[in-house]
């Protein structure tokens, strides 16, 4: 079943830093999913595009700046 939740997207390196903006979201009443690559990030783009990422732009592989062109 499809949720009605805004899904965010959020991408980033450093687990605690993801895990705390994703506990918040979550609190607020937003779907979350996590990456913490750029690889990783652009998958989950594909599978099931979100309505927003919080992106970080320093990434191992796949750069943030690269994910946004």
């Amino acid at each position: 079943m499809p949720s009605n939740l805004a899904c965010v997207l959020v991408v980033e390196d450093e687990a605690a830093q993801r895990e705390v903006l994703a506990y918040n979201l979550q609190a607020e009443g937003f779907d979350v999913a996590g990456a913490e690559n750029g690889d990783d990030a652009l998958l989950l783009v594909d599978e099931a595009p979100p309505d927003v990422i919080i992106l970080d732009w320093m990434l191992p592989g796949v750069s943030g700046i690269e994910i946004c062109r």
